[in-house]
């Protein structure tokens, strides 16, 4: 299979690093190609390869998959290991993911996405706080459930991607996701294919303004480890 992964900016895309990581920590091979975010509003540039107009897609021959959820579905189809053995933990674990992809707006809007900054939080919400809490919540739920290390079990999954940009904002903004949360948020933070997505986010020279507003939206910078 010759897979080609479409992806934008490893510090502020978010929905481009769920597959990515999956494909690297389970060995699916693919090109890699970046386009980046250049503007606040990319649609028209993104649909010369794109039918919605967004990243991440993949690629595959003369078949466009698109949406970080359709992605994962489809390599599932194809690649052992996307999804827990056990029952009950692949159960749980496509729930927490549909969760994922469909909630925790706050936590989106108000802890954007920014690998290579630190930031003081402005006052959190009670809706962020909901979501910060949640997030505990359910972590904890899935290590204590299937034993560990990672969100369903033994291995790297899935559902572990799709929280893996949301282990970026913890740290980020220091938000409190409890003593398992902060266990697993340290274990995938250390894995190998976020060590090398952090990596290339360090070394980005790029920077898209909207974005860069969103972030000091969202509160002060008191570290910035980007490339100047």
């Amino acid at each position: 299979m010759a897979y080609t992964l479409i992806t934008a900016n490893r510090n502020y895309s978010s929905w481009s690093l769920r597959p990515w990581v999956l494909m690297k920590a389970l060995g699916i091979s693919f090109a890699d190609r970046i386009e980046p975010f250049t503007k606040p509003v990319n649609y028209e540039d993104f649909r010369s390869f794109s039918p919605t107009g967004q990243v991440p897609l993949l690629i595959d021959g003369a078949r466009s998959v698109w949406d970080s959820l359709g992605i994962v579905l489809y390599l599932a189809e194809r690649h052992a290991g996307v999804w827990a053995k056990d029952e009950a933990a692949r159960a749980w674990a496509q729930s927490a993911t549909a969760e994922m992809h469909s909630g925790f707006s706050t936590l989106r809007n108000d802890c954007t996405m920014n690998v290579g900054v630190r930031v003081k939080p402005k006052a959190m919400s009670a809706a962020l706080n909901k979501d910060v809490a949640r997030l505990g919540e359910l972590w904890a739920q899935g290590l204590s459930a299937f034993g560990g290390p990672w969100l369903a079990g033994p291995d790297f999954t899935a559902v572990d991607a799709f929280f893996a940009p949301v282990a970026f904002r913890v740290r980020t903004y220091g938000l409190d996701v409890g003593e398992a949360g902060r266990a697993w948020v340290d274990r995938i933070l250390d894995h190998p294919a976020m060590r090398q997505w952090e990596a290339e986010a360090l070394a980005e020279d790029w920077r898209e303004e909207s974005h860069e507003a969103d972030l000091a939206a969202c509160g002060a910078i008191i570290a910035d480890y980007r490339t100047a």
